[in-house]
């Protein structure tokens, strides 16, 4: 469970750095380093292939990550619902199109469901990016705080 001394006030609302380590249960990522970016509306995750099927007669996608902080040696594949294909603004304001699942996330035992798009982050630091959508009535962000939150992996 995430210590108590982060809980910062009544409505449960816990503080984490602008970096901390995560789960994604439902796609079997363990430990994920995470930039906590309020300065973006939705989270992503780092996708070097991405590949669309259907199951049952919905949109499913399949994608391969680098799950291990500064390693592209080590390879995950996932699988997730499509939520939806939208088009972003990245960060040097250009327009993609992008896939969107819908994951748990889980900062030692506080968990819930957030949207996450797929896309490349090859020449970023993080492999994941929370934005502020999935922070909403859940977290508070202290910047100048590195990995407040101790994850039992």
């Amino acid at each position: 469970m995430v210590n108590k001394d982060t809980i910062v006030n009544k409505n449960n609302k816990f503080l984490v750095g602008w970096r901390e380590v995560a789960t994604l249960p439902d796609l079997g990522i363990n430990n994920i380093h995470v930039k906590i970016d309020t300065g973006a509306r939705s989270s992503c995750l780092h996708t070097f292939k991405i590949e669309e099927f259907t199951r049952d007669g919905e949109d499913w996608v399949k994608f391969w990550i680098h799950p291990i902080h500064n390693n592209t040696d080590v390879e995950q594949i996932c699988e997730a619902k499509v939520a939806d294909k939208r088009v972003v603004r990245n960060s040097g304001g250009d327009e993609q199109l992008r896939y969107f699942i819908v994951s748990t996330i889980d900062f030692n035992g506080q968990q819930w469901p957030i949207e996450i798009s797929l896309t490349s982050r090859d020449n970023m630091a993080f492999r994941m990016l929370l934005g502020r959508t999935a922070m909403h009535d859940r977290i508070i962000v202290d910047p100048e705080a590195s990995y407040l939150i101790k994850n039992q992996g």
